[in-house]
């Protein structure tokens, strides 16, 4: 039987680890027809280490790494040369959003001998058995880029199908699944999990779209209530992270699966958009009520309708200043987030964001706010069914030359292009630009603490409130130094890097 090693490479904290849902479900593909075993590096902080380790204790056939763009990026470079290295044999995997968006520079690697693009469970199911004899040819499995005669090849896309297996997820595989529950403003064992997979909107600026193509799946209410039971009477979780990417996609399928939650009473954290959310009848807004939602992230993106055309959002400014209002109505906390600095009118789009969010504030002082910089996907990183439809806006760098991207993992790996992937800065920002971004969320950030801040005191709160009030009254958001020297001793909490 195929045996595949499946690696979660380091992105953050122990403390901020959550399930590797995506390894899980993987996992429980291959165990179909196969074994697997997986390292989550979140947990295992010498992931370099223990690969070596699994590969001297175990025979496998394949190593899957799930990698994504940013921080994890150098992690998965360092795991992938060091079982290079050991065992030079022995194929390696890339999967996940950086293979998918940029499955050319994975391939660049010497370390990289396969990239799965899109949904990987029969993807990878497949290659396995091919490498080991008994499958398909490779040249015949959907979803799949390799190297022929050093050359790239790219397999045709495999679409996407529902993922609903009959058992629930292998959670023991990671040893004991208690130690991926987390405090967190939910509750005291907050846990992740995904229920619908995929988001039939084309946002061009989403590795979500690029990854699913506008597919989108939920699954049966029998395997939610089942896998919430699981999380919550066996493992003792009491809240939801949900990493749905549009949670609320149809407001009829939602109704089945709003009444298990309802029923299962625990709090949860989800992704949605403004415009589903206007949409739902109130009888469906009791129904949320029931099912305990307490914050809803939605992306709001822009106070520009110009803005949300070019990036093909499908929403409306005025649906962002509706939804604040109708979550302060509903008591949901609307997690709203903003893309400042695009390629072109860069400064006054900006400005143009400040006073929108003022705005929000004002309409609902509980609207959480996230600030971003634009970074928008390369036209070769779209999805097939996307490529060459619309033209997008040029990038160009501050000197006026076209923004070049990386074409190896390394480069990606750099520091501007790991804040890239992070959405922390652009080519086209200046310093100045730069600072005043950074100027404006510090007073923000320090006038209206996060309610998911839970370790900061409350004193140390109010007192930043209170010493940021006038910057944020009168607008003088320039070098906030009182706040930055605060800061130095009261390390609010930053929802945009750390999470919930």
């Amino acid at each position: 039987m195929p045996r595949t090693l499946l690696i979660n490479p380091t992105i953050t904290s122990r403390n901020s680890a959550r399930f590797p849902l995506s390894l899980l479900h993987l996992s429980s593909a291959l165990d179909l027809q196969g074994e697997s075993r997986i390292l989550d590096g979140n947990v295992d902080r010498d992931v370099v280490a223990a690969t070596l380790r699994a590969l001297d204790e175990e025979s496998f056939d394949m190593v899957g790494l799930s990698v994504m763009g940013g921080p994890q990026l150098g992690p998965s470079i360092a795991v992938s040369q060091a079982i290079r290295e050991r065992r030079p044999d022995l194929p390696i995997v890339w999967g996940g959003y950086f293979p998918t968006l940029y499955a050319d520079a994975a391939l660049a690697a010497p370390y990289v001998d396969y990239a799965v693009r899109g949904q990987g469970e029969k993807s990878l199911v497949e290659l396995v058995t091919s490498l080991t004899g008994q499958g398909l040819p490779l040249e015949h499995i959907g979803g799949v880029s390799w190297k022929r005669d050093g050359s790239v090849v790219h397999n045709p896309s495999r679409p996407i199908a529902p993922d609903d297996p009959v058992r629930r997820l292998p959670y023991e595989k990671l040893g004991d699944p208690r130690r991926y529950l987390a405090r967190t403003f939910l509750g005291e064992r907050t846990v992740a999990h995904q229920a619908a997979l995929g988001c039939r909107f084309r946002c061009t600026f989403c590795g979500v779209a690029a990854l699913f193509g506008g597919a989108t799946y939920l699954p049966t209410a029998q395997r939610l209530e089942r896998e919430l039971s699981y999380l919550k009477y066996e493992l003792g979780a009491d809240s939801v992270q949900f990493f749905d990417h549009n949670f609320f996609d149809r407001e009829a399928d939602m109704i089945p699966l709003l009444e298990v939650m309802a029923k299962l009473e625990m709090p949860w954290w989800c992704y949605a958009r403004a415009d589903a959310l206007l949409n739902l009848s109130e009888s469906t807004w009791e129904l949320v009520r029931k099912s305990r939602l307490k914050m809803a992230y939605i992306g709001a993106e822009s106070p520009s309708g110009k803005m949300l055309k070019e990036i093909r959002k499908g929403t409306r400014p005025d649906q962002t200043l509706a939804v604040a209002e109708l979550c302060r109505r509903q008591g949901v906390i609307p997690e709203l987030s903003f893309m400042v600095a695009p390629p072109e009118n860069t400064e006054e789009e900006t400005e143009h964001t400040f006073e929108f969010i003022r705005e929000l504030k004002r309409i609902n002082p509980q609207s959480e706010i996230i600030v971003y910089v634009y970074t928008p996907l390369p036209e070769s990183s779209r999805h097939e069914k996307d490529k060459g439809k619309r033209s997008s806006m040029p990038l160009r760098d501050l000197n006026g030359a076209p923004v070049v991207f990386p074409s190896t993992p390394e480069q990606w790996a750099e520091p501007r292009w790991v804040d890239y992937a992070c959405h922390a800065d652009a080519p086209w920002v200046s310093d100045d630009l730069r600072r005043r971004i950074r100027d404006f969320v510090t007073v923000l950030r320090c006038r209206y603490p996060t309610v998911q801040d839970l370790r900061t005191p409350g004193w140390a709160k109010r007192g930043l409130r209170g010493m940021a009030s006038w910057r944020y009254r009168y607008r003088r958001y320039d070098r906030p130094w009182e706040l930055d020297l605060a800061n130095r001793w009261v390390k609010l909490r930053m929802p945009q890097v750390s999470g919930l």
